[in-house]
């Protein structure tokens, strides 16, 4: 596994800092694409359980940021402590923010009718030099791929953003990407809609306190599904891994191996 990376439930998590996010990603741009971001939260790791095609877009990622808490807590637990959150809504400011500084061209794919659009603005007027290549709304549906390729192409971006919620938003780049070519595609999934104001994001001292799940779901009581996932069933798996490597660094001492 690449230095600087950690292993949970078979998903490459690197560790980084925001800063360190941000300057690896600008590196990405200057060299060319085509490049992917996965910003990884618990249900990312427990779908990639399930979906074997994801969890290879996962491995296969250029940059893992840990996003959720649990995936701090998890990286705790297993012994591999990671020094930071860098989640998909900061870290899409902090592009944003570069783009405008060194004139790179962000387009906006994804979320619902006018959504891509409404958050491109809130940057802009944040940023009054970033540059917006373009918003549509699209589809993750593959028969829809080569329309929206030329799309993009004709925009000509350096950054991809594409809010259609994971895993189809990372797949959608991982098939895409060989043909766009664009220098750094990343899946933001609600991104678009916390930006735009359509959904209200957790306040600071539950992010803080690792509590955005119960502010996800006094919200959004429709994800409870969602939220068993990436908490208590994903809990339970990292301490069961965790069991597993204990016992298995018992049996190496036993055996001198």
């Amino acid at each position: 596994m690449r230095s600087g990376r950690i292993d949970i439930l078979g998903v490459p998590i690197d560790d980084v800092t925001e800063p360190e996010a941000l300057a690896r990603a600008a590196a990405m741009i200057e060299a060319g694409g085509p490049h992917q971001i996965c910003t990884v939260n618990p249900e990312f790791i427990m779908e990639a359980r399930r979906h074997p095609a994801f969890r290879a877009v996962l491995q296969a990622s250029d940059l893992n940021t840990p996003d959720g808490f649990g995936v701090l807590l998890a990286a705790r637990w297993l012994g591999t402590p990671l020094r930071g959150r860098v989640t998909g809504v900061e870290l899409t400011q902090r592009l944003a923010q570069l783009a405008a500084e060194r004139g790179y061209r962000i387009f906006f794919l994804g979320a619902g009718p006018g959504v891509a659009e409404a958050a491109a603005a809130v940057l802009q007027r944040r940023w009054p030099r970033l540059q917006i290549a373009g918003c549509y709304a699209g589809s993750p549906a593959p028969e829809a791929d080569q329309q929206q390729r030329a799309i993009i192409a004709a925009a000509r971006p350096d950054i991809l953003l594409v809010a259609y919620g994971h895993p189809r938003q990372e797949l959608w780049i991982a098939r895409n990407q060989p043909f766009l070519r664009v220098p750094l595609a990343m899946g933001v999934g609600g991104t678009f809609d916390y930006l735009a104001g359509r959904v209200p994001r957790a306040p600071q001292v539950m992010r803080r306190l690792g509590l955005e799940w119960a502010f996800r779901l006094a919200v959004q009581p429709a994800r409870w599904r969602r939220i068993i996932d990436a908490v208590p069933a994903f809990a339970l798996a990292v301490l069961w891994q965790g069991r597993r490597g204990s016992a298995t660094g018992m049996g190496n001492e036993g055996t001198g191996k």
